[in-house]
């Protein structure tokens, strides 16, 4: 698990201030997990008053992500972390892919998603699909670092298990015989995509504080 490594760092790391750009709930607590003894301090977007809407423009998981940090870290004047992440679907073509969130229809909402991707795979033999994850740090000076994750798995016909968010409860994750539902907040941390984009990072980040501190 992600917040239960061991960190040595070779170098005096200061503690740093991120913005964590959301306002789901689940998303939040998987940070709060992924984050965990890490020298730290994520506030919510939702400890700030009066921040408009955060747009989602892109066309990709990579600059929807880009794009949301960097507008956070311009308002709010401290450096940013956004993800964008979604479903990736192989018989329908790779959708929903970055409308994973709004699949359903607006407002975005987890059990209309579900149904709609039932549907879609309704007869469908290929069942593969892949949860991505790409998670940009931006700082008001504009510069912008990116780490992406993926996972791979199958869209199953019945909905498993109450853990989790989104679309975990019809990812059945073959490595451990399970869907993300059903797993642990603990198991699921070690091998979602937001997991393994978060690996990147630390695995990066002795470098990524040296580049908070610079102008």
């Amino acid at each position: 698990m992600v917040s239960q490594t061991p960190y040595r760092w070779k170098i005096a790391v200061r503690k740093a201030t991120l913005v964590l750009v959301t306002r789901n709930e689940g998303k939040t607590r998987e940070y709060a997990l992924l984050f965990k003894g890490l020298p730290l301090e994520i506030r919510a977007l939702s400890e700030f008053d009066g921040v408009p809407e955060i747009r989602e423009e892109g066309d990709s998981f990579e600059e929807i992500a880009i794009g949301k940090a960097r507008q956070a870290t311009r308002l709010l004047n401290i450096p940013a972390i956004a993800d964008d992440s979604g479903l990736e679907v192989e018989a329908l073509g790779g959708a929903p892919g970055i409308l994973s969130a709004r699949y359903g229809g607006e407002p975005s909402d987890d059990a209309r998603n579900n149904r709609r991707l039932r549907e879609a795979m309704r007869g469908k033999d290929n069942r593969r699909a892949s949860f991505v994850c790409a998670i940009a740090i931006a700082k008001p000076s504009g510069q912008t670092l990116i780490y992406t994750g993926r996972c791979t798995g199958e869209i199953l016909h019945e909905p498993r298990g109450e853990n989790g968010f989104g679309y975990d409860p019809l990812f059945f994750y073959p490595p451990f015989g399970r869907s993300f539902a059903q797993l642990t907040a603990e198991e699921k941390s070690r091998v979602s995509h937001r997991g393994r984009a978060m690996m990147r990072l630390i695995d990066d980040f002795e470098a990524l504080m040296v580049w908070l501190d610079a102008p």
